[in-house]
């Protein structure tokens, strides 16, 4: 590793892991939604008509295609119930809670850059001649 002003720079092979690394999980997680489907479904199982529900900005065709991504990839399980209508309950897998820190941090950094843009947003503008914008 090369040091540059008091901080560890990675190697080349370092960096190209953990870029390797961070595009295997993106492609995995990629969308809009399925990082929302995950904390919903670990807060507790779930119908359809309930997931929707908990997310109304999604559509039912997203939807389902994200459901069957997710169960793919074993983010969450699909259980069938033989009932008069058929029951379809989707909950959580312990593999979807691995994203827990994952998740903490995204909600950390989503919090800060909030607050960073609405920051930006305060200050006054200035033109180019000097003077403060009203």
């Amino acid at each position: 590793m090369k040091m540059i002003i008091n901080e560890l720079l990675p190697s080349n092979e370092e960096c190209a892991g953990s870029l390797k690394n961070v595009l295997d999980a993106l492609y995995v997680l990629n969308g809009k939604w399925k990082l929302a489907l995950i904390l919903s479904l670990v807060q507790s199982s779930k119908r359809f008509n309930e997931i929707q529900h908990a997310i109304p900005e999604i559509s039912s065709k997203v939807l389902a295609k994200e459901l069957k991504d997710l169960e793919l990839n074993d983010f969450i399980k699909r259980s069938v119930y033989p009932t008069t209508p058929v029951s379809i309950i989707y909950e959580a897998t312990a593999y979807s809670r691995t994203l827990k820190n994952v998740i903490g941090e995204l909600s950390a950094w989503g919090e800060q850059h909030r607050e960073k843009i609405k920051q930006s947003m305060r200050k006054p503008s200035v033109n180019t001649i000097g003077e403060q914008k009203v």
